[in-house]
């Protein structure tokens, strides 16, 4: 089997579709497969220029005439507890959380189905059945694990909140999460941000990365509390988000 690595990497780009962040734009996106010994090498390399996982895919934007999205990630020693973010502790004093294996189970998959329906209908994932919530999880080249997030005996130990999340050198990534749509007023996505600072500060490591930050689009807006951030400029690398650049 020929080994990849980045400088042998065979990148493509998908074709233009609708931008589902800002109104009126499109993304295209350059990607290229993870497989092989390297596999878990080429993630961290290229997460460090600014790509992200999907499955066994990783990629970036690629769009024309747009570099709206930026891959930012949470420095976690010098993060400090806004009120909001206390707030949101103590709404959910009652959930613990474990990280397990990445396997797929029919109770993930329903809280996962639910929380499309609520939070995103008509996207294409509401269509995804059982076998595509499978792949999502587990068809994975890389360190990965599932963070599940649980009530106490009080509220039935009940499954309130799912990350996918990968290990990282110096941190952790957040792939996807979701959570119980019948639990409002919580702030559960957030927490579990705060929850996988807190796992990345108990390590000794750094960072908690969060995927792609969109200035302008509201899906994005949450990512902005989380600062300090860090954002990777390109041939630069990753420096900080200014307040200017946030406001």
């Amino acid at each position: 089997m020929t080994e990849q690595s980045p400088e042998s990497a065979q990148f493509f780009l998908t074709t233009q579709t609708p931008c589902p962040y800002l109104e009126g734009k499109q993304e295209r996106k350059l990607f290229t497969h993870l497989s092989g010994r390297r596999a878990q090498m080429m993630h961290f390399v290229l997460s460090d220029h600014g790509f992200r996982r999907s499955q066994n895919l990783i990629y970036r934007p690629a769009c024309e005439g747009c570099a709206a999205c930026k891959s930012v990630r949470i420095v976690v020693d010098a993060f400090s507890n806004a009120r909001r973010h206390k707030r949101i502790r103590a709404l959910n004093r009652n959930v613990t959380s474990s990280a397990i294996d990445a396997r797929a189970t029919p109770e993930q998959y329903d809280l996962f189905k639910r929380y499309l329906i609520a939070r995103h209908p008509g996207g294409g994932m509401t269509q995804m059945s059982y076998t595509d919530y499978e792949y999502m999880v587990e068809d994975t080249p890389v360190e990965t694990m599932i963070v599940e997030y649980r009530t106490d005996r009080s509220d039935g130990h009940r499954l309130a909140g799912v990350a996918l999340t990968d290990l990282m050198p110096d941190g952790l990534s957040m792939v996807y999460s979701f959570f119980d749509p019948d639990l409002p007023g919580r702030g559960m996505g957030n927490f579990m941000i705060l929850d996988h600072v807190d796992r990345v500060r108990g390590s000794g490591q750094n960072y908690v990365y969060l995927g792609y930050w969109v200035k302008g689009s509201p899906k994005m807006a949450y990512k902005s509390t989380f600062g300090p951030l860090e954002v990777q400029r390109g041939a630069i690398g990753w420096q900080r988000l200014t307040a200017s650049e946030l406001s």
